[in-house]
C-alpha cells in the first residue's frame, strides 16, 4: 500500500477516534507531538545541506542572481494575490458580524507598534551563533548561514570542494531518514486528528464554520486561479502531473498543518515525479519553506478582517493596505510549524490597532484553518520550483508528464 494511501487511513481513523471519544488523551496529544518533533529534527539539516549543494552547484554568479531574483518575485506576487483572495472572502462572507453583540467592549489603540517589532525583525535573521540557530529552530537565521556558507565554499574554489562533498553526502543521508521517518506518518497522523478533534469537538467548532469557510474558500481560490495559472501559462505544461507528483507532500502538509516538516517529502517529490533538478529543488524549496508562506498570509487577512468585524470596529482602506504589508512580512518570519500562525497574528493585530483579545476567538480552530493552509504553502513553493526549473531548462519533462497516482 502506498505511503499517501496509508496516511489518508489514518487520518480517517483518527477523525472517528477523535469523535467517539470526545475528549482529548493525553496519550494520542504526546504521540502526535513526537511525530511533529521527528519532522522538525530533519528541516534544520535539511535546509542547510540542499541550499549550500544548490548554491555551490549554480556556479555562475549571474544565474544564481537570475534565479533567485525569479523566486523571490514569485513569491511576493503570489503572497499579495493570496492577501487579495483572503479579503475578498471575509469582506463577501462577514463571519465576524454575528458576534458583534456577543462580546464584551475592548480598547483600541490608533496604531500599532509595528515600526520597531519590523526593525529587530530584519535584524533578527543575522545568527550570532549558528548553532544556537540550528538547536532554536531558527530557520531563517539558518537560511542566512546556509547562503554565507555556500559562497564561502565557492570563494575557496579546490580547498572547499572537500567540504561540499560532505555536505551532498549529508543531504543524501537526510532524504534516506526522511523515508525511515515517514514509514511511522501514518501512525502520527492518526495521534495528531484524533487529539484535535478529541479536544476542539464539533460543537464549538460550529460557530466558526464561516471563518473556516472564508480560509479554505480563499486557499481553493489561489490554488486552481493562481497556483493551476502559473503552470499553465508560466511553464506551459500540463496541470494533472503536477498534483499527481505532489500528493505525498500535499496528504502529509495537510495533516500535520506543518509547511516546514513536509519540506523533506516535498523536496523528493519535486526531483523523484516533478523532474526538478536537485540543485533547483533544494534551493528554491528550502527558501519558500520559510519565505513562501501563500496559505498564512490568507489566514493572518482573514483572520484579522474577522476580528475587526466581530469587535464592530470599521476597516479603513489605510488599514486594509497596513494588513498586506504586515501580513506580507509576517508571511516571511513565520515558520511553517503548527501554531505559528497564532503568533504571528498578533503582529498583525498591532499594526492595525486591533485588540489583541480577537485572537482567541480563532485560536480554538486555528488547527484546522493551518491544515489547508499548509497544503497551499507546500504547493506554492513546488509550483516556484517548477517554474524557475523550466525558464533555467533545469527539468525532465518526461518524468513530469509520466508520473501517475500510484507512484
Amino acid at each position: 500500500m502506498k505511503p499517501w494511501i496509508k496516511i489518508l487511513i489514518g487520518l480517517g481513523l483518527g477523525l472517528i477516534f477523535g469523535l467517539v471519544v470526545g475528549k482529548q488523551i493525553e496519550f494520542l496529544d504526546l504521540v502526535g507531538k513526537a511525530f511533529i518533533d521527528l519532522l522538525k529534527m530533519l528541516v534544520g539539516l535539511i535546509v542547510f545541506s540542499s541550499l549550500v549543494t544548490g548554491i555551490c552547484h549554480i556556479n555562475d554568479p549571474k544565474k544564481l542572481g537570475r534565479i533567485g531574483g525569479r523566486t523571490l518575485a514569485y513569491y511576493a506576487v503570489t503572497t499579495l494575490l493570496a492577501i487579495g483572495f483572503g479579503l475578498l472572502l471575509v469582506f463577501l462572507i462577514k463571519p465576524g458580524v454575528r458576534l458583534v453583540d456577543q462580546l464584551p467592549p475592548v480598547s483600541v489603540s490608533a496604531s500599532g507598534g509595528v515600526g520597531l517589532s519590523m526593525i529587530d525583525f530584519m535584524f533578527s535573521v543575522v545568527p550570532s551563533n549558528p548553532f544556537a540557530s540550528f538547536a532554536e529552530g531558527n530557520i531563517l537565521q539558518i537560511i542566512v548561514f546556509s547562503i554565507f556558507f555556500a559562497f564561502a565554499i565557492t570563494i575557496a574554489k579546490d580547498k572547499g570542494k572537500p567540504v561540499l562533498k560532505v555536505i551532498e553526502s549529508l543531504a543524501e543521508v537526510m532524504y534516506t531518514l526522511t523515508h525511515s521517518v515517514m514509514k511511522v506518518a501514518p501512525y502520527g497522523v492518526f495521534a495528531l486528528i484524533a487529539s484535535t478533534v478529541g479536544s476542539i469537538g464539533l460543537k464549538v467548532i460550529m460557530p466558526l464554520l464561516l471563518f473556516l469557510a472564508c480560509c479554505y474558500i480563499a486557499c481553493i481560490l489561489q490554488i486552481v486561479i493562481v497556483l493551476a495559472g502559473s503552470i499553465k501559462y508560466l511553464t506551459k505544461l500540463e496541470i494533472a502531473p503536477f498534483f499527481k507528483g505532489m500528493k505525498d507532500a500535499i496528504v502529509l502538509a495537510f495533516t500535520t498543518s506543518s509547511s516546514s516538516a513536509t519540506l523533506p517529502v516535498s523536496i523528493e517529490c519535486a526531483r523523484d515525479h516533478l523532474g526538478i533538478s536537485s540543485d533547483i529543488a533544494g534551493f528554491v524549496l528550502s527558501l519558500g519553506s520559510t519565505i513562501n508562506m501563500n496559505g498564512a498570509a490568507i489566514g493572518q487577512a482573514v483572520s484579522a478582517i474577522f476580528i475587526a468585524q466581530a469587535y464592530g470596529i470599521e476597516i479603513t482602506w489605510v488599514n486594509i493596505l497596513v494588513l498586506c504589508v504586515t501580513a506580507l512580512v509576517s508571511a516571511v518570519g513565520a515558520a511553517g510549524i503548527p501554531g505559528t500562525g497564532i503568533v504571528m497574528l498578533s503582529v498583525v493585530l498591532n499594526a492595525m490597532g486591533l485588540p489583541l483579545e480577537g485572537i482567541a476567538l480563532v485560536a480554538g480552530v486555528d488547527r484546522l484553518r493551518e491544515m489547508m493552509s499548509s497544503v497551499v504553502n507546500i504547493l506554492g513553493d513546488a509550483t516556484a520550483a517548477l517554474y524557475v526549473a523550466k525558464k533555467e531548462k533545469q527539468m525532465d519533462e518526461e518524468k513530469y508528464h509520466t508520473v501517475t497516482w500510484l507512484e
